[in-house]
């Protein structure tokens, strides 16, 4: 199952996250290094631990076990939070941490089928109880979609060209493994292989198939009224698109005007959100050196205002 995966810049998202005691959201749970490290951090914090993967829930239960009751771990989606919240008392969070990211012990499983580095069946799913592969959705999407959604999510040269060959594969059966899907992104837009062009391919249908776009609106969209005044929350993105709806969600009001002169700018709402991070925070090329998975690690922080 491969080994047990080194979370992300973990004290700068502490040196955001904490504030006392309180109620704190890990959305992204994972393997639970950031949990554990927060839970470590401030022993009056109690968290909501979320995920949809059933697997990653297992283990980090098991790793969290020794904190008690001060955790309750919930499968959930984005878009599922407010009913896991109001579950155990809607009571407002003193912080929340969104990791975008994947897990290792997600990409080196093979039966997974959620990174090209091994052949195993082309799933792409984060619950793999619930809803299309990725070789089930390719069989009956549109061209304009997959165009879409390879321009979109993987930054892809050549995005209609390649929708086309997949769609033409994916119908006659030729696409059921991550290792048939490689071959055919080099079969239709040629040139040696090339794994960032592959994982560009991946991100861009794992974020489809998971519906991870709409996701993470419904998250932000909820996030303000479920965070005490005060409250931060901090994001780690990995994909440029992930991170511009990420600032552009936690952009204020008076920021969305065209650069022109409106009487009573200044006026206008300031929106509930007062950014921590003026500028992305990445990770340290000792980090980097460390876990090369954290390379395209973008994180932001924000703080709720009062009311």
């Amino acid at each position: 199952m491969g080994a047990r995966h080194e979370p992300v810049l973990v004290a700068e998202t502490l040196g955001y996250l904490l504030g006392g005691e309180g109620l704190y959201l890990d959305a992204t749970l994972g393997d639970g290094g950031h949990a554990e490290a927060l839970l470590d951090a401030e022993p009056r914090a109690r968290l909501l631990g979320t995920d949809r993967d059933p697997a990653a829930l297992a283990f980090s239960r098991e790793r969290l076990a020794r904190f008690g009751g001060r955790v309750t771990i919930a499968q959930a989606a984005f878009h599922e939070l407010p009913a896991a919240h109001a579950r155990i008392g809607g009571e407002r969070f003193t912080g929340a941490l969104l990791d975008l990211g994947l897990s290792s012990r997600q990409l080196d499983d093979p039966a997974r089928g959620i990174a090209f580095m091994h052949d195993g069946p082309l799933d792409l799913r984060l619950d793999p109880t619930r809803g299309e592969t990725a070789a089930e959705k390719l069989e009956h999407a549109s061209e304009e979609e997959l165009t879409r959604v390879l321009r979109e999510y993987g930054d892809i040269r050549g995005a209609g060209r390649l929708a086309r060959a997949l769609l033409a594969e994916a119908r006659r059966g030729s696409l059921p493994t991550t290792r048939a899907l490689t071959s055919a992104v080099d079969r239709a837009l040629g040139g040696r292989p090339h794994p960032r062009r592959y994982a560009q391919v991946f991100q861009a249908l794992r974020i489809w198939v998971n519906d991870e776009s709409a996701d993470l609106e419904a998250a932000l969209e909820w996030l303000p009224d479920a965070m005490r005044p005060g409250g931060v929350v901090v994001t780690l993105a990995y994909h440029s698109g992930e991170d511009r709806r990420i600032k552009h969600a936690v952009r204020p009001l008076r920021d969305e005007l065209p650069r022109l002169p409106v009487p009573n700018a200044s006026r206008l709402p300031e929106g509930p959100w007062e950014s921590l991070t003026r500028r992305v925070v990445v990770p340290s090329p000792a980090e980097i050196a460390r876990n090369p998975r954290a390379r395209s690690a973008r994180l932001r922080a924000f703080r709720r205002r009062p009311s």
